[in-house]
């Protein structure tokens, strides 16, 4: 009997070993499945690197090493598909259906105009001459291949867009429509966020921008994208892509220099040069980090073009005299000798009253602003992927500049920084992303204002028109000619002018830059500062959420993009530039108890898009229209269509008619600022839209 019990014992025993064993080998086997290959380029037959070889709809990935080598481990069991991608190249999907020693792959070079994809004319990748509206990209290959000096000045070569360069460190984009070096009206993003100066009213170039080793692909829309985009986009947008740590990997460190100035006019020859590292790195396969930074310095071009806007033949002169010196001149980069400092002076002249226009001495530029300026920038970022198509992120962004740009005056910005925090979440089908942008303008300043309250210091508009005036008389009744004569007035109301290059030039000219407020006790103002300020002291905050979600699964017969954004400014008063306009008007500039000028400035907007693709003909027409509404408290809602027609009877050709609109609300500058600019201050919130 127990023999028996044994014999049926030891059949059950050997199954479950048997079973036990089958599918420990079965996971053993899906271990171990490894493919390797090689990768090449079809048209110089060399091996191509850094191609990511990865298995379709997992996260099983690997690279080609410079040869173009691959290896590549998986658990997924035989058959599947193999997805190679490399910029440039036109992407190849492999089926395996069985295990291989060694696979040999060709990708062909992409033609960047036929083949290339976009993604910022839609907001979903298409091929760029499908896209529903004209849009251009540099790639990287184009980047590598410009003569340009820098990456992004590359964007001066694409068709229908300028770049406008106030300095060394400040280049601005600009389209179609109305230009400026305070460009609000063209929008600038990278990977989504815009990088623009928000209570400057003006998008710091690349200063905060990508540096050339991180850098993916740059799209310009040289036109309204208000339809997608909302109301700052009126004239056009750039959108900065950088790369994915998760497909480049590595570290990489690039020197960049040169010299300037090789005239000798007005500076020296001198030597700038910007360095730059960027380090990203896979951790665990779901995580990886990606760090940036970069230092540019330089000598910036001497602004001295001493052209005189107010010529001796115009009557605010005196055209009815022979003058060698104009005493009415306006010199193109002096500032305080302009209108608001003109005086008339009487004399008795060939014996008869006679009165001369004379305007201040003023101030060189090339005396008021350094001409060295730097720009420092730093990212870095954590990124993690999870399921099968979703990524989320935190990316930071800091940079600091040094540089100057007109506005209605012109401003030296001296290490102001404007910092971005961002979160990101991404899938097939949804993109959700916050970010803050903080802002301060660090030790700026107003030269127009530096330069009047350094004259004034001296002495007041009408203290210095009575020296002048006699001095003046004096010569005239001394016999001395005319012209002899107003330089000797000038140099006696002078008398105790400081002189740049002194000890007590800059020790006054360092002090008013000190000083928040623009008006001067010799103006007259009560309660002003002896010396006058000229700080450009600029605080701000604003904050961004936008959601986008591709409903084409669930509507079907078309596919369907919608997205909602809202923002909100929030300036900190300052007394000068802003301030808090619930306050009476003679006290707007009086700290209070605590220290500030008064609550928080809010400004806000929000909008809506929504997004219609549809396909005829066998994919032979495509039908796109976008309809997108803007809504600020201050204002009126805001529609903006767009609808356009691509027709691609062939491949190659492609056939499109597009219309559309843009609207925009004034910016921060425009719409809050108090301008305390020649005593002319803002009363009340005014608004009005374009």
């Amino acid at each position: 009997m127990k023999n028996k019990k044994q014999r049926n014992f030891l059949p059950k025993t050997g199954i479950i070993a048997f079973t036990f064993l089958f599918f420990n080998l079965a996971e053993a086997q899906q271990q171990l499945i490894e493919l390797s290959g090689i990768i090449k380029n079809t048209g110089t037959r060399k091996g191509l690197d850094s191609v990511k070889v990865q298995i379709e709809n997992t996260e099983d990935a690997s690279f080609t090493d410079p040869l173009g080598n691959f290896k590549i481990r998986t658990r997924v069991t035989i058959p599947f598909r193999l997805v190679i991608n490399k910029e440039g190249f036109t992407p190849q999907t492999i089926e395996i259906l069985s295990p291989s020693n060694k696979i040999a792959i060709g990708l062909n070079p992409q033609n960047t105009i036929i083949d290339a994809v976009v993604i910022s004319a839609s907001r979903v990748p298409e091929k760029i001459l499908r896209s529903p509206i004209a849009i251009e990209k540099i790639d990287i290959k184009t980047i590598r291949e410009s003569p340009a000096a820098s990456f992004y000045e590359t964007l001066e070569n694409v068709k229908g867009l300028q770049l406008l360069t106030s300095s060394l460190t400040l280049k601005i984009p600009n389209s179609r429509g109305f230009n400026s070096p305070n460009n609000f009206r063209f929008m600038q993003l990278v990977d989504g966020v815009d990088v623009q100066s928000a209570t400057l009213g003006v998008p710091l170039g690349n200063a905060i921008g990508p540096t050339e080793l991180d850098i993916q692909s740059m799209e310009v829309t040289p036109g309204a994208a208000s339809a997608l985009y909302g109301m700052n986009a009126i004239n056009g947008l750039a959108s900065l892509q950088t790369k994915d740590p998760f497909t480049s990997q590595g570290i990489s460190i690039y020197f960049r220099g040169g010299v300037n100035h090789v005239d000798n006019i007005n500076h020296r020859i001198s030597s700038l040069g910007e360095s730059a590292l960027r380090f990203a790195k896979v951790i665990d396969k779901n995580w990886a980090v990606k760090i940036n930074a970069s230092y540019f310095s330089g000598t910036d071009w001497i602004s001295n073009n001493l052209t005189d806007q107010n010529p001796n033949s115009l009557i605010t002169a005196n055209p009815n005299f022979s003058l060698s010196n104009n005493p009415a001149e306006d010199l193109w980069n002096k500032y305080g000798d302009e209108r608001n400092n003109r005086v008339a002076v009487k004399v008795d002249y060939n014996g008869k009253p006679t009165t001369f226009n004379v305007s201040r001495t003023g101030y060189l530029e090339k005396d008021l602003v350094s001409p060295d300026v730097k720009n420092i920038k730093f990212d870095a970022g954590l990124y993690y992927r999870f399921g099968d198509q979703w990524k989320a992120s935190y990316v930071y962004r800091y940079g600091l500049l040094d540089g100057t740009f007109q506005r209605g005056n012109k401003i030296r910005l001296q290490n102001a920084t404007v910092q971005n925090h961002k979160v990101e979440l991404t899938g097939k089908e949804l993109t959700f992303r916050a970010y803050v942008s903080i802002e301060n303008t660090g030790d700026s300043y107003n030269l127009k204002p530096l330069a009047d309250n350094l004259d004034l210091t001296n002495l007041s508009n009408s203290n210095w028109k009575n020296i002048f005036q006699t001095a003046l008389q004096n010569s005239i009744n001394a016999g001395i000619g005319l012209n002899d004569a107003f330089i000797i007035a000038r140099r006696e109301a002078d008398k105790n002018r400081v002189v740049p290059g002194t000890a007590a030039f800059e020790q006054l000219k360092n002090t008013i830059i000190g000083i928040n407020n623009w008006d001067s006790a010799n103006a007259g103002i009560a309660g002003a500062p002896a010396t006058g300020g000229a700080k450009l002291e600029q605080k701000s905050r604003f904050y961004q959420g936008e959601l986008t979600y591709d409903l084409t699964r669930l509507v079907k017969i078309f596919n369907l993009l919608a997205g909602v954004d809202y923002r909100l400014y929030s300036i900190t008063p300052d007394g000068n530039n802003f301030v808090d306009f619930n306050r009476p008007v003679n006290e707007r500039n009086i700290p209070l108890a605590n220290g500030t000028f008064g609550k928080d400035v809010i400004y806000q907007k929000y909008g809506a898009f929504a997004q219609v693709t549809k396909l005829f003909f066998d994919d032979k027409l495509k039908l796109n229209a976008a309809l997108r509404i803007d809504r600020n408290p201050e204002f009126e809602a805001k529609l903006n269509p767009r609808i356009s027609i691509v027709y691609s009877p062939v491949n190659q050709h492609n056939f499109r008619a597009s219309f559309q609109n843009g609207y925009r609300f004034p910016s921060l500058f425009e719409a809050l600022s108090f301008v305390n600019n020649g005593n002319v201050r803002r009363v009340r919130r005014t608004f009005e839209s374009e």
